[in-house]
């Protein structure tokens, strides 16, 4: 072999192995790392012990839920079924508006926890749109987590049964 071979061969190796040990590296962080970033709702069902769906928030529902670095979140799911009211007033919907709203939306804000053992993020509530939940902790187990989706499920969210959420990273 010539030089200009084995110095190809060298580059074509070394470009090979930094391109590797980025996905290795990519592959090391840790759950709450790979949690950090900004997330678009896909679906959330609530699921019943015998297996039957309700969509609370419809069947196209929007959301975001933020994981930050300093282990503070921020979630929003709403309906997105609903239609515009027609006087653009919250206070003058008619009957039949208001009879078509699907009502249930939810927010809450706080800070997380991140058991990697248990693939469990546990959310302490400072603030609800449902006062209830204000103080308390929520586990969210996380069923399924890629670069791009994470799947977890809630099983205090109702009795009887448990709500699995889908999100999308956000671009």
């Amino acid at each position: 072999m010539n030089r200009r071979s084995i110095l190809g061969i060298a580059v074509m190796t070394a470009l090979g192995l930094s391109v590797l040990s980025g996905s290795v590296v990519a592959q090391q962080k840790s759950l709450k790392e790979q949690l950090i970033g900004t997330w678009r709702l896909v679906s959330s069902d609530q699921v019943r012990l015998d297996g039957s769906k309700l969509k609370q928030f419809g069947n196209n529902p929007t959301g975001i839920n933020v994981f930050d670095a300093n282990g503070r979140f921020f979630v929003l799911i709403a309906s997105a079924d609903n239609s515009k009211i027609a006087s653009n007033d919250s206070n003058k919907k008619t009957p039949e508006e208001v009879g078509g709203l699907i009502p249930e939306s939810i927010a809450y804000y706080g800070t997380y926890l991140v058991s990697a053992e248990e693939k469990v993020v546990i959310l302490h509530l400072e603030a609800s749109t449902f006062p209830n939940m204000v103080g308390t902790d929520q586990e969210r187990i996380i069923t399924s987590l890629t670069a791009d989706e994470l799947r977890y499920s809630n099983p205090a969210a109702m009795p009887g049964g448990q709500v699995h959420q889908v999100w999308k990273r956000a671009e």
